[in-house]
């Protein structure tokens, strides 16, 4: 795979650097759902990346970029706008746990509790697995207005929310880097075939320490670091 990047772009990593304040750190799905034991959706392996998420996280805040924590949302406007989904990919069993989790205001919707959610961060609700698809939600007109070019994509599941999320951001035009050790699945096959597809063509695939060592140069550079 790697020759094969190679010669469709020169390099394996094709953002040598970083803008924080044209930065998001996009945070999907990171909640209770998802994450705690036993809950509908868990996804064991999502507990472990907690820490590099949280890193991530506060050097770009130091650094003046932005953190969007995204929630996966199953509410009226979801059920009604995308029954393809909810009636031929879900049992009605199914159906039923996922609605009642996913909908505000029960706990599985709420955001790990272990994640470091600042004030100052983002929270937005999308009601599709890709947050920049139309329907979704409004994280793209957000990072507009906000002037973001940058978008830095954790969270669960790697194959699915994940993976729509920095497919749809590439095609909008963003510079998407795909946090290796920072997005997480049910199996390792489902876990490498995502990062094979994304370093293939749609996203820069480094892991934290990586991407921490980035945001670090570019904010020693800044002007104000200097004086």
């Amino acid at each position: 795979m790697s020759s094969r990047v190679r010669e469709r772009r020169g390099s394996l990593y094709p953002f040598a650097s970083i803008d924080p304040a044209r930065t998001a750190h996009v945070v999907v799905d990171l909640q209770n759902g998802f994450m705690a034991p036993g809950a509908v959706a868990e996804i064991a392996t999502a507990r472990e990346i907690v820490s590099n998420v949280n890193r991530i996280s506060a050097a770009l805040r130091a650094a003046g970029g932005l953190v969007a924590y995204i929630q996966n949302t199953f509410d009226d406007e979801a059920v009604a706008g995308w029954p393809v989904f909810f009636d031929h990919f879900c049992s009605p069993q199914r159906r039923a746990a996922m609605i009642e989790a996913f909908t505000p205001g029960n706990w599985q919707h709420a955001l790990y509790p272990e994640l470091e959610v600042l004030p100052a961060d983002l929270v937005v609700r999308k009601r599709r697995f890709g947050a920049f698809i139309q329907g979704s939600s409004d994280l793209h007109a957000q990072l507009q207005a906000r002037g973001i070019d940058t978008v830095i994509v954790t969270g669960t599941a790697s194959n699915v929310c994940c993976e729509s999320t920095a497919r749809d951001a590439m095609m909008l035009n963003y510079k998407v880097f795909f946090v290796a050790d920072g997005n997480a699945t049910h199996t390792d096959d489902e876990q490498d075939a995502t990062l094979t597809a994304m370093a293939n063509i749609f996203a820069d695939v480094s892991d934290t320490a990586a991407v921490v060592a980035l945001i670090g140069r570019a904010a020693a550079a800044m002007p104000q670091a200097a004086e």
